[in-house]
């Protein structure tokens, strides 16, 4: 007995320790809570936290699973698979998880053969973590088959007590792209909903693409349509480039706002509604040569305003890069002789500044699929995510670059999987719909997660946390940056910037040995100061909360 209180204290320091680790990186202290311990269900997606409980989503191979944790201490209440009730004998396919208002949701689609028609379903998840017994049938879309079913998309409104949801497809022999937009409220009844069908003339060199697709804090709807083609007899380059509005002011009816200019390809979109009623767009654009036929690589980036109350276009701006930047992302040789970035980088974030003006990050984003082996069912095929530097553009209030730098990094990781379709995007022929930097969720617990990063605004300062190799402590030049291949020793570091776009390197100053590692892309941000966040190391895993001090 004399030794045994010493002892349990010993144990209890311990628990302690182990329970409530922090580490700190600058002004930003991560702390977990209790371990896991049914790990072999990796968490793809904090949904969010209410009534004391964090609600995730986790899966293991082709299954899904809701668990609910205790706010306090982050220890595992419940654990319960998704199993969605068949529809007319064919299984409802999970979709997504999401918080509307103080409501938690999963939902899910099934493609009905004989009719036609593409449904999707919403179901409720209760306190204890199970679905409610009652489905609500969000969407039933006329299709043309089952190639041509397309897919939906999700959106939270920056209020969160609405869902955005788009369901997109092409019918090609109609030469017809449809979209169906459905505004949801925290009980899952519609607020907004609108079908239609844009027509295009098919063509070899026709791009079509949906870029973006918003809600602001108002409730009305935006959605970005670029198409562009070269005219081969007029030898010009043809760019539609337009927003249809859908305004909760107007009774959402439909308004077009086109967005004109010549000799300009548009590459992809980010777009922002703000509180002042102001409608940004923001993306890379491309120049066009004397024959008509663009360039396609990254001339710089563009910034468009328009007032949403009278739907003008109040500004459009083309920015090029600048040298110091296209050296770092293309070699000072390359920049000399005028030579344009390559489109491999993704549009990340877009993050309003105090200031009205907006900053831009974009990320080098690479993903290759190797060689199949083996036969039939049981091919294996390797995947490697590749994301590198990421480029960091402010922009001024009037659309004009206030200052652009880029953050040296260089990330991979790979993994084996027996399905040929990973990806999930929507890209049929000339049709896509931007799927940004997401990672498909089919993918997530395999390693891609631990690659890209968070970016954080917090007193009108900007802050971008990722996972490093520990070799590149303190190490800011792009070129002596040494790849991060084993996630597993990557350690947390941060780059903050200052007023003139130049940063300083935050590394984590007591590296633990065996210490957990921050899953970027798995986070739910509760506040500008407080995120709940998600790290594992092979076989610990723990929620916890990443807080900002200043």
């Amino acid at each position: 007995m004399i030794y045994k209180k010493p002892l349990l204290l010993v144990l209890t320091l311990l628990i302690s320790i182990t329970t409530y680790s922090q580490i700190q990186v600058g002004d930003f202290t991560f702390t977990h809570g209790t371990e896991i311990e049914d790990n072999s269900q990796k968490i793809v997606r904090i949904a969010g936290e209410v009534n004391g409980k964090v609600v995730v989503l986790a899966n293991k191979k082709k299954n899904y699973f809701i668990k609910v944790f205790k706010s306090s201490d982050m220890s595992l209440i419940s654990t319960n698979e998704i199993d969605l009730s068949s529809y007319k004998d064919r299984s409802i396919d999970f979709e997504e998880i999401t918080l509307i208002g103080n409501k938690v949701y999963v939902f899910g689609s099934v493609y009905d053969k004989k009719a036609k028609i593409s449904n999707l379903f919403g179901v409720e998840v209760l306190e204890n973590g199970q679905l409610s017994n009652e489905q609500v049938k969000l969407f039933s879309t006329k299709v043309t088959k089952k190639r041509e079913q397309g897919a939906f998309y999700f959106k939270d409104s920056p209020t969160g007590d609405r869902l955005l949801i788009m369901h997109a497809a092409l019918f090609d022999k109609e030469e017809v792209i449809q979209y169906e937009l459905k505004l949801l409220d925290d009980n899952l009844d519609t607020a907004m909903s609108h079908i239609e069908k844009v027509t295009f003339e098919d063509r070899k060199d026709l791009e079509f693409t949906i870029s973006d697709y918003d809600v602001s804090v108002n409730d009305d709807v935006f959605l970005v349509i670029n198409e562009s083609f070269r005219d081969r007899k007029t030898k010009t380059n043809n760019e539609k480039f337009e927003v249809h509005a859908f305004k909760s002011a107007d009774g959402y009816a439909k308004e077009i706002i086109d967005i004109k200019f010549t000799d300009k390809e548009i590459i992809n979109c980010e777009m922002l509604a703000n509180k002042e009623g102001k409608l940004h767009l923001v993306g890379f654009y491309s120049s066009v040569r004397k024959n008509g036929k663009a360039n396609k690589e990254l001339k710089g980036i563009y910034a468009a305003a328009i007032s949403v109350a009278n739907n003008e276009v109040e500004r459009l701006n083309f920015n090029e890069f600048d040298y110091e930047t296209k050296v770092k992302l293309i070699g000072e040789r390359r920049a000399k002789k005028g030579k344009d970035v390559k489109p491999l980088y993704v549009t990340h974030s877009l993050i309003e500044k105090n200031d009205g003006g907006l900053i831009l990050l974009s990320e080098y984003q690479l993903i290759i699929e190797g060689q199949s082996s083996g036969i039939g069912p049981l091919a294996f095929t390797p995947v490697t995510f590749i994301n590198n530097e990421i480029i960091v553009t402010s922009l001024n209030p009037d659309g004009t670059v206030a200052w652009s730098n880029v953050i040296p990094k260089k990330q991979k990781a790979s993994y084996t999987t027996l399905s040929l379709g990973i990806f999930g995007f929507s890209n049929q022929g000339n049709f896509t719909v931007s799927a940004g930097i997401m990672v498909p969720l089919t993918v997530m617990g395999k390693g891609p997660e631990y690659l890209s990063a968070m970016p954080i605004y917090h007193n009108g300062k900007l802050t971008v946390i990722f996972n490093d190799n520990p070799k590149n402590y303190g190490v800011t030049d792009i070129e002596d940056i040494k790849w991060l291949g084993n996630y597993n020793k990557a350690v947390p570091a941060a780059m903050t910037f200052n007023d003139d776009g130049s940063f300083v390197r935050l590394d984590q100053e007591n590296i633990e040995k065996f210490q957990l590692v921050l899953r970027p892309r798995v986070y739910y941000r509760k506040s500008p100061s407080e995120y709940i966040i998600y790290s594992s190391r092979k076989s610990k895993d723990k929620l916890g909360r990443m807080t900002v001090s200043q």
